[in-house]
Parts: C-alpha cells; sequence; structure tokens
C-alpha cells in the first residue's frame, strides 16, 4: 500500500495520539534494529503484520506496498548470504520488512493534517537553531504525496521491461527507473519554485 493512504476505523490504532504513535514508532525502530539473530527480527515481522492486520490494513495492500523493495532486498539478502552467511541475511531483510511495515501501518490509522501538525509541533523547539517548522511540514507532505508516484513509475516501468522480455535485467527496470524518478523530482522542483515555495525567506 502507498504510504499516505489512509484506512478508515475505529481501532486503538486509528485512536491514538498522533504524537505517541510517532514515538512509539521510533522507539519500535530502534528496537527492531537492535536486534541480532535472525529469529528475533522474524517474531518482530509476525508481530507487525499482526498489528498491520489488526488495524485493518488489507493484507493485499501490504504486499503492494513491499513490491517494490523485493528486487533491492533479493540483491542484499544474495550479498549476505555470500559474505556473512544466511542468519545475517535474514536478519537484515527481516528488519527492514518489519520497519516497512510498521510505517506503513502508522501512515494507514493516522490522517496526513494530524501527522503534519505533529510534525509541526515537533520541529517549533528546533524554530531557535533557525529550523522553519513550515518548511520541515512541507517536506514531510512532498515525501508522503511522492511515494505512491515513485511506486507507480516502478511498477509502469517493471512492466515495460517486461513487456520487451527483459524483466529478468535489473539494468532494464533500475535505469528508467531512476530516470523517470529524478525527472518526476525536477518537476516538482520546478512546480514549487514557480509558486515560491521553495525559496528561502
Amino acid at each position: 500500500m502507498p504510504l499516505g493512504l489512509q484506512v478508515p476505523g475505529d481501532t486503538v490504532w486509528h485512536r491514538l495520539p498522533t504524537g505517541r504513535k510517532l514515538l512509539g514508532l521510533v522507539l519500535l525502530g530502534v528496537g527492531v534494529v537492535a536486534l541480532q539473530g535472525p529469529w528475533l527480527p522474524l517474531l518482530a515481522l509476525a508481530a507487525a503484520l499482526g498489528v498491520a492486520l489488526h488495524a485493518g490494513v488489507p493484507a493485499r495492500s501490504l504486499a503492494l506496498g513491499v513490491r517494490p523493495l523485493l528486487v533491492l532486498l533479493g540483491v542484499v539478502a544474495a550479498l549476505q548470504t555470500w559474505q556473512r552467511g544466511w542468519p545475517v541475511a535474514v536478519e537484515v531483510v527481516a528488519t527492514t520488512l518489519t520497519l516497512v511495515v510498521l510505517a506503513t501501518t502508522f501512515t494507514a490509522t493516522t490522517p496526513t493534517d494530524d501527522l503534519l501538525d505533529a510534525v509541526v509541533r515537533a520541529a517549533r523547539v528546533l524554530r531557535p537553531f533557525g529550523v522553519d517548522p513550515e518548511r520541515v511540514a512541507l517536506t514531510f507532505s512532498l515525501a508522503i504525496s511522492s511515494i505512491p508516484v515513485v511506486t507507480t513509475l516502478f511498477t509502469q516501468t517493471r512492466e515495460a521491461a517486461k513487456a520487451r522480455g527483459l524483466e529478468r535485467s535489473p539494468r532494464a527496470t533500475l535505469t528508467p527507473f531512476a530516470v523517470r524518478t529524478v525527472a518526476h523530482a525536477h518537476a516538482v522542483g520546478d512546480a514549487l519554485a514557480a509558486r515560491g515555495l521553495g525559496d528561502p525567506d
């Protein structure tokens, strides 16, 4: 599921205040990264999937959200298995998937406006250091809105490579995908500049 797409519901995960959920997400992320060995990360992944399903995030949507990472995770798993053994490969892949599932569940149960308000409130403490809370919120908003676009670009590029019989060639997918992603970033930057939103005060 593309990040930023809210799933309506009345579960405990939907009712939790945004600030507490954000803090919990950070703490859980740190805890998951600290897990060692293959089995604890796998248990953490199972728990994260259970939370996501309890929050009403469809299993198919979770699979669609993870799918763009499969090529990268496959390469990472192969390298880790070759260099450090399969337990490390399982640890790295399971940890990454757990973080993705937790982040997806967070955004699925949190209205975007509430998330941006929480980010602005948190960034206000950094105002004495020259940080503009509204600019930070704009950055988060752009990131959230860009994730579905990038996911769509990846899917379209992969399907185009498949139509040419090049689905097994990472270069046939990753190179056009990178070019299209950079082009999208330039288009967004030009649109912001045209509206004066990207210029410093």
